[in-house]
């Protein structure tokens, strides 16, 4: 049966303290699988990079509808706030899997790691620049944040990615503005409240939060496949499941049970209403609001894939994007066809 845990403050500095120190051994032992596994390879541990963000919803609500339990195996979701942690977790063998975004394959590949989304979630970012109603009406798009302070998840996160490409598109470089790491959630909008950042890119439900508070407006909106193609040039596939490559290949049948667990958990989500999924999530996802949940994710539900694959047009966005911010993934020769693959979600659309 899956566990549903989110590690404290403490444990969370435990695991960065910890996690060199790892990385060092994994190095210097590549081949000692984690003994957890050893002992009982259906038990998984998966990296969210944040449970409680709308556009990772696909694994929760795969663990409280039981699909996961129903593949056989047992897995352990473990939140991260931000995609560039999430990574580091898989990359020393702490989890066997990131629920993240599908930039973090293009960004390890350039830096000489393998790794490959199996299941992709949706094809818009579901974020959104929100800038404080503090600053002035005459703030009306990205190239007026010049000489701001703003807000990310983490430098080398998904979120620093996507700001340094909308802010370069506006003839802007790092230099016009900062970039503050400041989290997720409670931290980001603490951040956004005390004044630390200006405005920020984050996800549901804390923008449809902090709009309805009057404490921030949407500058720029990459929740919507209009406003993704408008802003990034095309589909711009985001949250998605991925795996170490050599896990992957040491184990395509439960990677095989993870992509028919995910599939299902979509097509549940577009066969169902927005309150019939929202009551499978734990109330603290809720909060006070949890009719404004609702709204929010009955506008999301549509963006979520139907069947998992990656779109052909995806992957080629998603690199040039990077690429005005990487200097690796512009400079090296990304082969994309290693970044991901349709091998597992193609089987369970063919076991219909």
């Amino acid at each position: 049966m899956g566990v549903f845990t989110c590690k404290d403050a403490h444990a969370r500095r435990f695991r960065r303290w910890v996690t060199p120190l790892l990385a060092a051994c994994l190095a210097a032992a590549p081949l000692i699988p984690s003994l957890a596994l050893a002992q009982d390879p259906t038990r998984l541990t998966l990296m969210v990079s944040g449970t409680a963000k709308m556009i990772y919803l696909p694994a929760t609500l795969a663990q409280r509808l039981g699909l996961f339990r129903d593949e056989g195996l047992e897995v352990e979701l473990l939140s991260q706030p931000a995609g560039v942690d999430a990574e580091s977790e898989l990359l020393t063998g702490f989890a066997q899997g990131v629920v993240g975004f599908y930039d973090h394959t293009i960004d390890l590949q350039a830096k000489g790691k393998e790794v490959r989304a199996i299941v992709v979630f949706s094809e818009v970012p579901g974020e959104a620049e929100v800038v404080s109603t503090r600053l002035p009406a005459t703030v009306q798009a990205m190239h007026d944040l010049r000489g701001h302070k703003l807000g990310v998840t983490g430098l080398g996160a998904s979120t620093s990615f996507l700001t340094r490409h909308l802010m370069a598109q506006q003839g802007l470089s790092a230099g016009d503005y900062t970039m503050l790491p400041v989290g997720a959630e409670h931290s980001f909008v603490s951040a956004l409240r005390g004044g630390r950042i200006d405005a920020g890119m984050t996800t549901d439900p804390t923008v449809s939060r902090l709009v309805r508070n009057g404490e921030a407006r949407v500058l720029l909106d990459l929740r919507t496949p209009e406003g993704t193609r408008a802003a990034l040039g095309g589909p711009y596939p985001a949250a998605c499941l991925y795996l170490q490559t050599e896990w992957l290949e040491a184990h395509p049948d439960l990677a095989a049970k993870l992509a028919r667990a995910f599939v299902r958990t979509l097509r549940y989500m577009h066969t169902h209403s927005a309150e019939d999924v929202a009551a499978h999530m734990p109330a603290d996802f809720r909060r006070e609001h949890p009719e404004l949940y609702v709204k929010a994710l009955a506008a999301a539900l549509p963006t979520f894939s139907t069947d998992g694959r990656m779109p052909d047009d995806g992957p080629p966005t998603v690199l040039r994007v990077l690429a005005a911010s990487n200097a690796n993934a512009r400079d090296k020769h990304i082969d994309l066809s290693r970044t991901y693959t349709n091998r597992f979600v193609d089987q369970v659309r063919e076991r219909r």
